[in-house]
């Protein structure tokens, strides 16, 4: 499968619950930390999630 990176570009203060235990199963939780996973069909529906919080790059 083809391979993602996925940034953080804004913070998860003041957001819904729900939103920041999504960044932290995307291994995200700091500004500017990327990661590179794996595109699945999970993947892409929690990015999808938080997309106003993260930039993606294929």
């Amino acid at each position: 499968m083809a391979q993602i990176t996925i940034k953080q570009v804004k913070s998860i203060i003041d957001r819904p619950e729900r939103q920041k235990l999504t960044m932290k199963a995307l291994g995200l939780g700091k500004l500017n930390k990327s990661v590179t996973v794996e595109e699945t069909p999970q993947i892409k529906g929690m990015v999808q999630k938080v997309q106003h919080l993260v930039e993606v790059k294929k």
